[in-house]
């Protein structure tokens, strides 16, 4: 016995590809689909809507379908009040509880369309009733006796849409080759953060130690002086070479600027760790002038916060880095809340880490040597994601041209 069930769609439906996507969902599933009302804007900036049925052989086959159509913005129809169960314990989720995704969500409490706070992937939504607030929560943060959303009824998602402009991310469209115009689309990339920060938006930047090893650390450390990054997040290894590049002109014992292994260089890094612990922190080896210049000096001077999460194979570590998993992903949420673009160089994990966190509204890009590296991060969730395929030592000084070479005057 065929069930079906009705859902609508509104929006810029058909240039953002969502129609595309949703035949391909339900005839890749098995089920199978009929065209209701489809009514196409007449104008660039109207939104079209669309009505369909979606038809499976079963109810469990059906509901399949109907999640993967609702995490693609697909609207119920005569939807309820969303359904609440109780934790029965820290960080026990309740069977059937609802996952998020990272796009903007709403949840209907007592007839009315609530936004889900800090919204993120793969979380949980916890409702106080009495406020009517919604909060996109993580297991860790579970608390013994939080009423979290159980289903999908009652949960409205909005995917992102495809800028109305041509920009970077339309010329991209979230697509990784390495035979792409990379000066090209660097150049376009400099020009949305220069259009970014002129409207006072905030960009984030997440790097590893590719930077300071292919000898970009100079060009990101402009960039920073320059004003363009307000926050960076990164791990023990991006910081502990780049201090070892200060003090010794290497990174892992390596002079680089002639290419040739330093004598002795493979203790370099350890004895500017040993610095930094001397001196208490980071910043306090900046003031007190041990670190002269680099990237880590840069954020310092000029008040960029940073979070540096560990890892099991840091040696060390510095000071600042932050050895609990769980404490760091905290700090890098909070620093994450208020920023309009993301761009990760050479840093497979902690650029995963970080796009778990993103809503999929923030701009990210990302840049790594290896394409597999671009793709995992999109395959992880992160769609809202460009790529460009270089290597940091290329990218940075580029990107870096670009934004700090003359702008023209405006005409009054």
């Amino acid at each position: 016995m065929q069930l079906s069930r009705e859902f609508e769609l509104e929006g810029h439906i058909i240039d953002s590809g969502i129609m595309t996507h949703v035949f391909d969902k339900i005839m890749d599933m098995g089920g199978d689909f009929e065209i209701l009302q489809f009514d196409i804007g007449k104008r660039k900036k109207d939104p079209s809507f669309a009505r369909l049925r979606v038809t499976a052989p079963n109810a469990d086959h059906l509901a399949s379908i109907m999640s993967e159509l609702h995490r693609l913005g697909a609207r119920m129809l005569e939807i309820e009040d969303v359904r609440l169960a109780p934790a029965e314990g820290d960080r026990i989720v309740p069977k059937g509880f609802y996952s998020t995704t990272n796009h903007p969500t709403f949840v209907k409490i007592r007839g009315n369309w609530v936004p889900v706070e800090s919204i993120e992937m793969d979380c949980l939504i916890v409702v106080d009733p009495e406020k009517e607030r919604a909060a996109c929560t993580p297991m860790s943060k579970l608390g013994k006796g939080d009423y979290v959303v159980m289903g999908e009824g009652g949960v409205r998602v909005t995917p992102p849409e495809r800028p109305r402009k041509v920009s970077t991310f339309e010329f991209m469209h979230g697509t990784v080759s390495s035979e792409r115009p990379s000066e090209t689309i660097i150049e376009k990339i400099a020009v949305e953060m220069i259009a970014l920060k002129d409207r006072g938006g905030k960009i984030g930047i997440v790097g590893g130690p590719a930077i300071i090893h292919t000898g970009a650390a100079p060009a990101l450390a402009e960039i920073i002086r320059e004003g363009y990054i307000d926050v960076l997040f990164a791990g023990n290894a991006l910081a502990t070479h780049d201090i070892e590049y200060n003090l010794f002109g290497t990174s892992l014992g390596m002079n680089l600027d002639s290419g040739t292994l330093a004598t002795g260089g493979h203790k370099h890094h350890i004895y500017a760790l040993s610095e930094v612990i001397r001196a208490g922190s980071i910043r306090n080896a900046v003031e007190s002038g041990v670190i002269t210049g680099g990237i880590m000096y840069e954020c310092v001077k000029n008040g960029v916060p940073y979070v540096l999460a560990g890892s099991i194979r840091d040696d060390g570590p510095l000071p600042d880095v932050v050895t609990d998993t769980m404490v760091a992903q905290d700090e890098m949420r909070a620093h994450l809340k208020d920023l309009d673009m993301v761009i990760m160089i050479g840093t497979l994990l902690h650029s995963v880490a970080i796009g778990n966190c993103l809503p999929s509204y923030v701009k990210t890009i990302c840049v790594d040597i290896n394409p597999a590296s671009v793709t995992k991060l999109m395959d992880r969730g992160t769609m809202q994601a460009i790529g460009v395929v270089s290597d940091a030592g290329a990218f940075l000084p580029l990107l870096a041209k670009h934004l700090t070479r003359p702008r023209p005057e405006k005409n009054d």
